[in-house]
């Protein structure tokens, strides 16, 4: 018991440790694309610090997984160097019979991802959503790009220069009125967020307005202003007005997906009933002498056929896609258990208490195991694969590769030495052939 403990305890610091430097990587390449964001909108630090802590979780789900994998292979690399491995297995010690605590906690670890993925992310996720659509229209002026429309609701704004305080030769196009676009001209213009940011009022100068009365259709107007003011209204820039909106698969939680699915598969179900009956009453007219009516009706049911049909295809795509994310999340849950099962062996093998080897091995396992996973995620989503079979599929593959691996090292069977690998890639040009024992052994 004394031992198995022991086990378990030296992966607690690795595992933290790797954590720590998985998450840090992940948070450098999310600045690296949030940092033209956060310069060309002049965010301030709590907005900065609210953006990467609501991204944090999204974070999490990769770097726990890839965190335990490295911890594995480095607690046990760390053991096989200093000889205690060896010091088990002379006394007789099955090494695989000490991990039994590791395999518990691993377990504990895949069912609060899988609650974390299932409930906790996704309200993260829409979170992260409605705050990236407030940034969106912070500061409004970095809205307006020059030489570019920018459509805001009714509004479709042009400006030829933007020094972030005056536009300059200001075009807006105003459907807000009429369904003739009413088209304002002017010299410059500013713009100030209004009403906590859900208004934006637009003060144009030296300019003129060409109007076309609903009315008078043949009426053309023209009026010259010195400043004229533009408000545009409720564009949704409060949090709140985002809370009870749309949510993406990615944003639902397992009950809303399981809530989505099922309305989705009784969508299909009617759809198919409408296109059966469709289908029959072709089949009747088909049977019919011809005639000009007979025709007519045969065009249109066809017409009707083939949206019901276009109809089905596209609810048919989102399920497959609610499906393939409701399973995504508990694949890389369970990953977590795998990931321990094959970072033993493969510690033993690179036999390095270095975290730059468990960190470089990880990587191309984690590498390999996610293309997969977002490979399966493609073929699902066009239908060439189950949404079960496309997320599960990295996990039954790296689950008979762990036990490939467990075989061959309680077998004593070397099927590479990654540590011997690594040493005679760094002395290739050296031109040394002799392994030092220190390597080798």
């Amino acid at each position: 018991m004394i031992l198995k403990r022991y086990v378990l305890r030296e992966h607690i610091s690795p595992f933290f440790v790797s954590l720590l430097v998985v998450t840090f990587v992940l948070l450098i390449d999310r600045v690296m694309d949030l940092l033209n964001l956060i310069l060309e909108k002049k965010l301030d630090a709590w907005t900065v610090l609210e953006l990467f802590g609501l991204s944090l979780p999204y974070m999490l789900a990769l770097s726990i997984p890839m965190a335990v994998l490295v911890a594995t292979i480095l607690a046990f690399g760390r053991m096989a160097v200093d000889r205690e491995i060896i010091a088990m297995k002379s006394s007789g010690i099955n090494v695989y019979r000490q991990i039994a605590p590791l395999l518990v906690v691993a377990v504990m670890l895949t069912g609060l991802m899988i609650y974390f993925n299932h409930n906790y992310l996704p309200n993260q996720n829409h979170k992260l959503k409605n705050l990236m659509i407030k940034i969106a229209y912070y500061k409004p002026m970095t809205i307006i790009k020059a030489g570019e429309f920018t459509t805001v609701m009714d509004y479709t704004i042009f400006a030829k220069s933007n020094n972030e305080s005056v536009l300059g030769d200001v075009i807006i196009y105003d459907r807000s009125q009429s369904r003739f676009p009413r088209m304002v001209f002017a010299n410059e213009g500013r713009i100030v967020q209004m009403d906590k940011g859900n208004s934006l009022q637009i003060t144009l100068n030296d300019g003129e307005m060409h109007e076309r009365n609903d009315r008078e259709q043949g009426k053309y107007q023209i009026r010259r202003f010195k400043s004229f003011t533009v408000n545009i209204r409720n564009i949704g820039n409060e949090m709140d007005f985002f809370e009870s909106g749309f949510r993406s698969d990615r944003e639902m939680t397992e009950s809303q997906l399981r809530k989505a699915i099922n309305e989705k598969k009784a969508e299909l179900a009617g759809i198919a009933t409408e296109s059966g009956k469709l289908q029959s009453s072709l089949s009747s007219l088909e049977a019919e002498a011809p005639g000009f009516y007979r025709d007519n009706d045969i065009r249109r049911t066809k017409v009707m056929l083939q949206m019901s049909k276009d109809r089905e295809s596209d609810v048919s795509e989102a399920l497959r896609s609610m499906q393939v994310e409701y399973h995504k999340k508990y694949a890389l849950s369970f990953a977590i258990i795998i990931f321990i099962l094959i970072g033993m062996p493969l510690g033993l093998m690179t036999r390095s208490s270095g975290i730059g080897m468990a960190f470089s091995v990880s990587s191309v396992i984690f590498l390999i195991y996610y293309v997969a996973l977002n490979g399966g995620e493609q073929l699902a989503d066009k239908g060439y694969m189950s949404p079960f079979l496309s997320m599960w599929i990295s996990n039954f593959v790296f689950l008979a590769a762990a036990m490939l691996l467990i075989y061959a090292s309680v077998k004593e069977k070397k099927l590479i030495d990654l540590h011997q690998l690594a040493w005679r890639l760094s002395n290739f040009r050296k031109k040394k052939t002799e392994i030092p024992d220190e390597i080798r052994y």
